[in-house]
């Protein structure tokens, strides 16, 4: 699903020139759920934006179902993204002045999908709110926002879905309905599930763990058939 191939990230800071990310060769499945870790600043976040293609590597290439989206004009990968992948913020990213349901219903539209309107309403139904669909984000906990949020991420159908710290502005009870909901997207639909994570529990649910450390993979480890951590083959 996802091949990064000798891929780097250097940035120019002042006089300096800094590395972010260290040379990296990863391939990551169909349907895996893959939870990234880590300390900040350590290139977590910097490498899911790579994979979502808003961002560019230094060096190297990144294939996206077997397309290689680094030599793809800004039109291609914008057209490849909209079909293939989905992205979820710490943040939400909600138009305010928009309701939930119309936050879904908008990007269905701007895609031309068919039955968008009735598809947007599946969708705050699979994410448990459909009687909420008239309030505004300012109307809504956290936890509501970031549902809708995903609701959104989910409108193409995906078959990658990219989350950054998609607990990491909820209160515990709010972050466990998250994480069920993440698990059950995953699991149902067989979507690719990579996400970074500071919250150990939703870590402890993934299939591979991928630890970073200053820009380098310093352990990547998944779940063998009895259940236990042992080193990615």
């Amino acid at each position: 699903m996802i091949q990064l191939r000798k891929v780097s990230k250097v940035v120019d800071s002042g006089n300096d020139r800094l590395t972010i990310l260290q040379p990296l060769d990863l391939e990551i499945g169909e349907g895996e759920f893959i939870a990234i870790v880590g300390p900040s600043g350590s290139g977590k976040s910097t490498l899911l934006g790579l994979i979502a293609g808003l961002d560019a590597p230094t060096a190297g290439s990144i294939l996206l179902a077997g397309q290689d989206i680094t030599v793809m004009s800004e039109d291609s990968l914008a057209e490849l993204r909209g079909s293939l992948v989905g992205f979820i913020f710490q943040s939400f990213h909600l138009i305010p002045s928009l309701t939930a349901f119309e936050n879904i219903l908008i990007p269905l539209e701007i895609a031309g999908a068919p039955r968008a309107a009735e598809r947007a309403r599946e969708l705050l139904e699979e994410v448990g709110l459909r009687d909420r669909g008239h309030h505004y984000p300012s109307q809504l906990s956290g936890g509501e926002q970031q549902r809708v949020a995903i609701a959104r991420a989910m409108a193409n159908n995906p078959r990658l879905l990219l989350a950054d710290e998609p607990t990491g502005n909820l209160d515990s009870r709010n972050g466990r309905h998250i994480i069920d909901l993440l698990l059950r997207i995953n699991r149902e639909r067989r979507t690719t599930l990579v996400l970074v994570t500071h919250d150990q529990q939703l870590a402890d649910l993934a299939d591979r763990r991928i630890s970073f450390r200053d820009g380098l993979v310093v352990e990547d480890i998944r779940r063998n058939g009895a259940g236990e951590w042992e080193v990615a083959s």
